[in-house]
């Protein structure tokens, strides 16, 4: 009986694990478009507002590799 529960407390977690993991594949596929565009700028448009939402954006995504890859305030 023990092991049912697990099983079916299993299936649930590998749900919710595959909902977020299409979700988060669906926000890389979007940013490697928004990116491949050069993140809506033109070369001769670009000017430091540009540079520092560029920056905000590599922080926030850093933030993430650093979690994910146990990489620097992460490290062990």
């Amino acid at each position: 009986m023990t092991t049912r529960r697990a099983n079916a407390s299993n299936d649930k977690a590998l749900d919710a694990f595959m909902t977020t993991k299409v979700q988060i594949d669906a926000m890389l596929a979007r940013l490697t478009a928004l990116s491949d565009d050069h993140f809506n700028t033109h070369p001769d448009e670009i000017n430091w507002g540009n540079v520092g939402t560029l920056n905000h954006y590599a922080s926030l995504l850093r933030q993430i590799t650093d979690s994910a890859f146990k990489e620097g305030e992460h490290a062990a």
